[in-house]
Order: C-alpha cells, then sequence, then structure tokens
C-alpha cells in the first residue's frame, strides 16, 4: 500500500528533500553511482544525463534527499524548458536507500516544483531496463509518449509524460 504524506519534504523517515548544490563531494558520489548504474544498463549514446556543471544550470531546479543531515540519499532535477513544460532528469536513489518510497519522494517533491513554477506538464525520459522507475512513473499518473526535445527514437528509452492539470483531488 502507497503511503501518503502530506508534506513531500518530510516523510514520517524523517527524510528531508531540499534544493542543494549538485557539486558537493557527497552528491557528486551519488551522481557517480548513478552513472555507473546507467553504462551497466544502456550504451553510452543511449545514456541522457546532465553533469554536475549542467545540474547548476539557473534554468535547473536541483534537490537532495537526505536523512537527518547524513550523506545524499537521492537526488532529483527538474529542467524548465518554457512553454509550460519540465523535464524530469537525475531521478535517482542510492543502493542504500532503495525500497524504502525515496524514489516517490523525490519525484513528488520534483512535481511540486513544476507547480511551483507554472509548470502544465513534466516529461520524461527512462530506460527500458528499469522496471522499478518505470513502474513508479506509472502509478504516478505518468503516460508513454514519443520523442520530445532534443530526443530521437532510442531502443532503450521510454518516453512520458504527465499534465498536472489532469490529475484528480
Amino acid at each position: 500500500m502507497a503511503r501518503r504524506h502530506d508534506d513531500p519534504m518530510r516523510s514520517a523517515m524523517t527524510v528531508l528533500i531540499l534544493p542543494e548544490p549538485p557539486g558537493q563531494p557527497d552528491v557528486l558520489l551519488l551522481l557517480a553511482q548513478s552513472d555507473a548504474y546507467m553504462a551497466g544498463l544502456y550504451p553510452a549514446e543511449s545514456n541522457h544525463m546532465l553533469d554536475a556543471q549542467a545540474l547548476a544550470s539557473p534554468h535547473v531546479r536541483f534537490f537532495v534527499a537526505r536523512r537527518e543531515g547524513r550523506p545524499a540519499l537521492g537526488c532529483g532535477a527538474l529542467v524548465l524548458h518554457g512553454g509550460g513544460w519540465a523535464e524530469i532528469k537525475r531521478l535517482f536513489v542510492g543502493p542504500q536507500a532503495r525500497g524504502q518510497g525515496m524514489g516517490r519522494l523525490l519525484l513528488e517533491r520534483l512535481e511540486a516544483c513544476a507547480r511551483e513554477e507554472g509548470v502544465h506538464a513534466v516529461r520524461l525520459e527512462t530506460g527500458i531496463h528499469q522496471p522499478e522507475a518505470l513502474a513508479l512513473y506509472e502509478t504516478a499518473g505518468y503516460a508513454r509518449r514519443g520523442p520530445f526535445g532534443r530526443y530521437g527514437p532510442d531502443p532503450y528509452s521510454v518516453f512520458m509524460e504527465k499534465r498536472l492539470g489532469d490529475e484528480a483531488g
């Protein structure tokens, strides 16, 4: 059963999800874990990740999940593209925090940020070899769509979108 959190920034696990700079040593380690994980699943040309410098851009909102100030457990970014849409990038939960609802908390925080920014549609690209990510996005209301932005067709990619105004309740 999915847990409902009144505040997407804090859960019963005392997890805080706050905007932070991506260049911190523990965050860079988390990003390196993400890079290694993705490199093990997909060929280089099918990995469409932003590096720490790109994540620090003014049009990117980068969030880090921590439990009581300890090293980063997860992260995620919202890239504002203008025209009412944004893209989720670098949503990743470290191995030590998987299976605890951290991915959903990060996703909820990114969606809350999108609403605060006036975004009407959130898009993402994920991979075919990530069933947990696909299940998370599908249960959160994301629907499959074709490539968007600078993406082209890729047999390893799944493109998804959620219209924020289409949500119930």
